[in-house]
Order: C-alpha cells, then structure tokens, then sequence
C-alpha cells in the first residue's frame, strides 16, 4: 500500500524484500536468534553470522548497544545489505524506552542516507519479543522517518513490513 511518494506499508515477510537493504531488530549480540532476527539469519545464510561474529571481534566485543545500528551484507537475502539495530525491552515506558526507541530508526535511517540507499525495508521494532506495544512504537516510527525523509533525499522510499496488528496500526497512522 502507498502512503506518499516514499513510505509505504507492506503486509508480509521481511527477508522476501528486494530493495538496497533491510532493517534486522537484532539482539545485542548479532548473532542471531528469534523472530525477525532468526528469519534473517536463516535467510541470509552461515556468512552474514561469521560477519557478525568479525563485528564483534573487531568493534563490538560487548555487541551492540541499544539504539544504534551497524551494517553488513545481505548475502542470501534478496537485499544487498541489512541493517541491525537493538530495540529497547518494554518496561513500563518510564525507562527512556521510546527515546531509545526513536534512536534506532534515527540511526538506520542515518546508514542509509550515507551509503545513498534508494528503498531501505522497515519491520515493527521493539514491538515482538521485546515487548513494545504497537500502537507507540508505530508512531515513533512513522514520526520519526517522516521527520527524517522531509529533510534527507536517501534512502528515496521506505517500507514499513507490518504482519498481523500491526498492519491496521500503521495503516491508521499512514492514512
């Protein structure tokens, strides 16, 4: 579904995405695990783990913090790159959950604008796993690639991949 001439919503599986790259809602030690994380792993193949593995070898020895994002191939993927970010656990919001929250997709956002992505693919951050409700965390997001896109020319589009209630909460919002 087309929102703009640059945000779209997708109902559907994030490692099916043909675009420059594709955001993981990775854990803190990028080295795989459930959900979106799990699917992208498995997807990408054995070489985007021994990437990750050099990461944090080389840069990341205590992983990755929460709110910021690093990049790597996409390998297997029909995406030439992934994008990881850590969202926050879900602790009641008084934790500064949402600002860092904002933070991931500042800061993938960030990545694809230097690289000069044309379509970068978005799932719901934050919002399996860790517990972040949906409603919140889809308009954090909406907020903040709208901020961004109005004043960044990269990436060009980007597409949020919503499955189940989060399809109908970023469609309220986008409408």
């Amino acid at each position: 579904m087309k929102y703009s001439d640059r945000i779209l919503l997708v109902n559907g599986d994030i490692t099916r995405e043909k675009c420059a790259a594709i955001v993981n809602a990775a854990n803190r030690s990028l080295l795989g695990g459930g959900g979106v994380d799990g699917a992208i792993h498995r997807a990408a193949g054995p070489r985007l783990l021994e990437e990750c593995r050099q990461i944090r070898a080389t840069q990341l020895p205590n992983g990755l913090p929460t709110g910021e994002a690093v990049l790597t191939a996409g390998y297997d993927l029909p995406a030439r790159f992934v994008i990881h970010t850590v969202g926050p656990v879900w602790r009641g919001g008084r934790r500064g959950e949402a600002e860092l929250l904002a933070a991931c997709y500042r800061n993938v956002l960030k990545i694809a604008d230097e690289r000069r992505f044309d379509t970068i693919a978005i799932p719901a951050i934050s919002t399996g796993a860790y517990g972040f409700p949906p409603e919140p965390a889809a308009e954090i997001a909406v907020k903040v690639v709208r901020e961004y896109l109005s004043d960044h020319e990269f990436p060009r589009t980007v597409r949020f991949i919503a499955i189940g209630q989060n399809v109908s909460v970023y469609q309220r919002l986008l409408e």
